[in-house]
């Protein structure tokens, strides 16, 4: 009864301790523009703003994307929200796995 309840213990201190122990990344805050996949860094259509060619490349089917000030690109999870954002300086705050931000926010940077 004795190693019973011990091991009951120590199982909920382990469960306990890795829910309350967040992730390396979790809430992390990422700086960069809002950009689409089919152009990176740089956009692709001549004359247009920042803004107007990622807009038109997501008409296209693109994928918004944050690009960080050294150019390295991340993926988004959130499809929705970027567009008001199209082409501006934000920070994305979320959870990266892979090359990818799970995204919980979106602002505009100053």
């Amino acid at each position: 009864m004795k190693r019973l309840a011990l091991t009951l213990v120590g199982l909920l201190l382990a469960v306990s301790i890795s829910l309350a122990a967040p992730g390396k990344d979790a809430g992390k805050t990422y700086l960069g523009s809002i950009g689409d996949s089919m152009c990176g860094a740089k956009h692709m259509m001549p004359g247009e703003s920042d803004k107007d060619c990622t807009l038109g490349c997501i008409k296209e089917g693109s994928k918004y994307i944050l690009i960080d000030p050294s150019g390295k690109i991340y993926q988004l999870s959130d499809q929705k929200t970027p567009g008001q954002f199209a082409g501006a300086k934000v920070k994305v705050t979320g959870t990266l796995s892979g090359d990818t931000i799970a995204v919980t926010s979106i602002v505009a940077a100053n």
